[in-house]
């Protein structure tokens, strides 16, 4: 998969390109965008350049082989959550208290390292950082460049302290990439001491053209849903679960439309009865919350006149209906409580309690 592969952002790609061409690549990057936007795939192909044996050029830039020993090494990575499992996986089997000091690290060729956040938190934490510190500083083994990829640039305070400590001194022979959906996230230091560069959203219409060509399987009409709740992400909607998310809009909508008609509640308590503790579980809550929140959006688009915006073009109407029956403040308080209910979540409450008490707090 070449640099052609890539879809949309030529402009930021073309930049990246300039940059290894005049061999001044900067120390830390930061690459942002919205989820499925091909962050790390793009870091992944600049890793590959740096490191490639043959570095072919096209359209008379540096491109990478793909068949090398360290393009294929490093392209082990390219499928990050499977690598992602099989390092958790291997952290459990370890004993207690080897794996209470073990840190998940993900790591395909020898000078290219990728720090994905640590669960259960799901941030990076400051012993992955040390990590980086203690071998950042150590030139290459078997390519030009060490590259180091924080796949979800979430730190936890005093990890991101300590990632300060590199970027002020960096070593000439190593670049750090910080990928996230949220740069203003970032400590302002780190971010001063970054490059940035930002992938911008596909449009809906490039997104649907793809999936047409990539999943025919789909219908014309779950095509365009798909792309617009991607929100031009072409990787997310590439790995897009259509079912698992219409059975958590289902259930959103569950939960919603008592609140808005005083209805019966035992539809309701079904629904929250099926969110159970576990890893299946969790996975299934944060789609609803996910839903949730993408739920409420829609209904604010419709407020304001704008449903042209909405991402749930399938069921605009009840859409519009539940719209009718709020004012601005409903909506606004309800996303707080979503806001509270995903805070109670990582604090592990019962998760079926919890999606009670918030659906019943929505009560008008």
């Amino acid at each position: 998969m070449p640099f052609s592969d890539f879809h949309g952002n030529a402009e930021t790609v073309r930049t990246l390109r300039e940059m290894l061409a005049r061999d001044h690549f900067p120390h830390a990057v930061i690459l942002s965008g919205p989820q499925g936007a091909g962050k790390f795939t793009l870091a992944q192909m600049v890793a590959k350049t740096m490191n490639c044996l043959e570095r072919p050029t096209t359209d008379g830039l540096p491109d990478f082989c793909g068949r090398c020993a360290n393009c294929t090494r490093i392209a082990e990575a390219d499928a990050l959550e499977e690598r992602f499992a099989e390092a958790v996986e291997a952290r459990e089997n370890l004993r207690e208290a080897d794996k209470r000091e073990t840190r998940i690290l993900v790591q395909t060729h020898p000078d290219v390292l990728i720090i994905p956040p640590d669960p259960p938190q799901m941030l990076v934490k400051v012993d992955q950082v040390r990590h980086v510190i203690h071998e950042i500083y150590y030139k290459p083994v078997e390519g030009r460049e060490r590259v180091y990829i924080f796949s979800d640039a979430d730190f936890m305070k005093e990890a991101a302290n300590s990632l300060l400590k590199v970027l002020e001194e960096p070593p000439e022979f190593a670049t750090i990439f910080l990928l996230t959906d949220n740069p203003s996230a970032l400590l302002p230091t780190i971010r001063s001491r970054c490059m940035h560069l930002r992938l911008a959203p596909l449009s809906s219409s490039e997104v649907e053209q793809y999936l047409a060509k990539h999943r025919p399987e789909w219908k014309p009409r779950e095509r365009a849903l798909v792309a617009r709740v991607c929100g031009g992400g072409l990787g997310r909607a590439r790995n897009f679960d259509l079912a698992a998310y219409l059975a958590a809009r289902q259930d959103a909508l569950t939960m919603l439309v008592p609140a808005l008609r005083a209805g019966d509640h035992s539809d309701l308590f079904r629904v929250t009865d099926t969110y159970r503790s576990g890893a299946d579980g969790k996975a299934k809550t944060e789609q609803l919350i996910r839903t949730l929140y993408s739920l409420l959006e829609d209904m604010l688009f419709h407020k304001s006149g704008t449903a042209e915006l909405v991402r749930n073009q399938d069921i605009q109407p009840e859409l519009a209906h539940m719209a009718e029956g709020v004012d601005f403040s409903w909506i606004v308080s309800a996303v707080q409580r979503l806001g509270e209910l995903e805070s109670g979540m990582r604090r592990n409450l019962l998760r079926s309690l919890a999606l009670d008490t918030f659906a019943t707090s929505l009560e008008r």
